[in-house]
């Protein structure tokens, strides 16, 4: 049996472990362990998936304008969906033999650079309708700047949106309808600037609550109603209170603000966001069993440093989508996929795939790009199954060898995903720069894409500052306006430095009684990024001290709290992603439930 082995990151040189049930799952997959560590292995899958950069560039086969994930710029041939996925070209027809000379992942840069590539990553054949500024997304309606989204309608400036109507402004969200700038909700109604709710509607700065309707500033309610800042109310003076409190100004929404601060620091909360879960570590987790290390996940068992996943078993090392199983080191990967190593964008009934780039319905295929519903290919080119088979060990023995090295020399041998600078995006593109962002001399150093900014060519008609109080000082000539971002261009948030207002936002704010916002959609969105935890797990013990927290911030309601006496500090230990200088006060789950379930 193998024992625990601690190992230096090639990568960032920290050390890591390596635990008797990874080398199983290595063992079983047939792969040699990593030579990164977990961070440094889910920054380079990061980096081969951008979700919310579009270009305005040219089809490269029949000229038609599109909105694309690459700029014009970019080194590769780009089709529009009609056009990739039409029969006016085989993307076999690039297949190239084998070369012992070289390093196999120099082949398949060589391979990357000539196969044309669809100009965004939406859904197979999913129906998209006048939501052409979308990626990574299907079965979109009247979508604007959604992305990783999917079966919504009527929806903005949201990222991970699904099943949802009319919502602006969200990150994480599930079967929403009229919400605006929440984090984390689930079958919610009219909700505003909210995170971490189910079940809840008409409500504004609501964290963790279930069922709860017509509440305001309120934390770790359940089937709750008229209630400020955790106050019952009768509903006619819940009514006044909230006229008086004037939600609908930026002025009075600024100045709730901070009292709403003090309810949510001095309100405890569950180490973890998600429920239904057996021998597990991480967040934002749910109905998972043996999962662990693991971030946005529902439904896994057997997985293990996964981050955005809904259904897989025995899956490592995995970011995007889901519906996998016995898979490692893949992005953007999914829909009934087997076995699938070393892969980006690769989906829908695919098995026995490794170092393979938008591969679709196929399998046994190595280092292939493009290629739908084949099998025995190596570097797009068509083999017997015995020829295969034996190329193919070749290749896995002398990757082992003669491996390919970055610039910065580290070798990749079988068994790494593709280096960074192998990526088809630019590094501040792609997901990696939300997570593990990283200046322009770092990027250059390390060898990833990089391009220069060209400078926009707009005229501010209005500042931010300017912009009234209310929605209903609006009319429609805002619509042509050009509002300057409050952060200007200085933030590291990918400023736009200036956004315009589409119709149908301006309808929303109306409906929902909502002002103008001041910042730039990248900046509302880096905003909720930094309201979410980090990707990243603290070892804590619970904050309850018996009577009170043992910050003594907050009292405890319930006079019964296992396993210890009401005059004893809890014992449970944890790991969370709330790091040991946060504010926020951190129960383990049998004490939160006494207090808040």
């Amino acid at each position: 049996m193998n024992k625990t082995e601690t190992k230096k990151c090639q990568n960032c040189k920290q050390q890591f472990t390596i635990e008797p049930d990874d080398f199983d799952f290595y063992n079983k997959i047939k792969v040699p362990p990593p030579t990164f560590c977990p961070e440094c292995r889910m920054q380079r899958r990061m980096a081969f998936r951008n979700e919310r950069t579009l270009y305005k560039r040219d089809c490269d086969l029949c000229n038609k304008v599109v909105i694309s994930a690459y700029p014009k710029a970019a080194q590769f041939t780009i089709y529009c969906s009609e056009c990739w996925w039409g029969d006016s070209w085989d993307p076999m027809k690039y297949g190239q033999g084998y070369n012992p000379t070289k390093p196999f992942l120099t082949q398949w840069k060589e391979l990357q650079s000539k196969v044309p590539r669809p100009y965004v990553n939406n859904l197979t054949g999913a129906t998209m309708v006048n939501s052409e500024y979308t990626n990574c997304a299907g079965e979109l309606k009247n979508c604007y700047l959604v992305y990783g989204s999917m079966r919504d309608e009527d929806c903005a400036y949201s990222h991970y949106l699904n099943y949802s109507r009319h919502c602006f402004d969200n990150l994480y969200c599930i079967k929403g309808e009229n919400c605006y700038d929440c984090l984390d909700i689930e079958n919610c109604y009219g909700l505003q600037y909210s995170q971490s709710c189910v079940g809840c509607r008409d409500s504004t700065f609501l964290f963790d609550c279930r069922n709860c309707s017509d509440c305001i500033g309120c934390v770790g309610l359940r089937n709750k109603k008229y209630y400020i800042l955790n106050k019952p109310y009768a509903k006619e003076e819940y009514f006044e209170k909230k006229d008086k409190l004037a939600l609908h100004t930026r002025t009075g929404i600024k100045s709730f603000q901070e009292q709403y601060k003090n309810v949510y620091y001095s309100s405890p909360r569950k180490y973890y966001h998600g429920q239904m879960n057996k021998d597990f570590s991480g967040d934002y987790i749910a109905n998972t069993e043996n999962t662990h290390q693991s971030f946005y996940i529902k439904h896994a068992r057997g997985c293990k440093f996964v981050f955005w996943c809904n259904n897989a078993e025995d899956v490592y090392d995995y970011m995007s989508w889901g519906d996998m199983e016995l898979s490692y080191e893949c992005v953007s990967n999914g829909y009934n996929s087997y076995h699938c190593l070393f892969t980006d964008a690769s989906w829908s009934d695919n098995k026995d795939l490794e170092y393979c780039s938008l591969c679709f319905t196929s399998s046994n295929l190595f280092g292939c790009i493009g290629l739908r519903s084949k099998k025995h290919c190596i570097l797009n080119k068509q083999y017997s199954e015995v020829e295969y088979k034996s190329l193919r060990e070749k290749i896995i023995g002398e990757m082992k060898t003669y491996p390919y090295r970055d610039i910065r020399g580290i070798p990749y041998l079988y068994g790494e995903f593709p280096p960074i600078e192998l990526s088809p995006f630019l590094y501040t593109d792609t997901v990696a720069q939300e997570h593990f962002p990283l200046t322009k001399e770092e990027i250059i150093k390390n060898g990833f894409r990089w391009e220069e900014r060209k400078k926009r060519n707009y005229i501010v008609t209005i500042k931010a500052e300017e912009l009234p109080e209310t929605i209903d000082e609006i009319d429609d000539s805002i619509l042509d306006a050009v509002i300057e971002c409050v952060h200007k261009g200085e933030c590291n948030d990918q400023c736009t430095e200036a956004f315009k207002i589409i119709v149908q936002e301006l309808q929303f704010y109306r409906k929902m009684n909502i002002p103008l916002p001041q910042l730039c959609y990248n900046c509302r969105h880096s905003g909720r990024v930094a309201a979410r935890n980090p990707l990243k797990l603290w070892h804590r013990q619970c904050q309850c001290a018996g009577e009170h927290s043992d910050n003594k911030v907050y009292t405890n309601t319930s006079k019964f709290h296992q396993p210890h006496e009401l005059n004893e500090h809890c014992p449970n230990e944890f790991e969370t992603t709330y790091a040991l200088d946060r504010k926020e006060i951190i129960y383990c789950e049998k004490c939160y439930q006494q207090e808040v379930v």
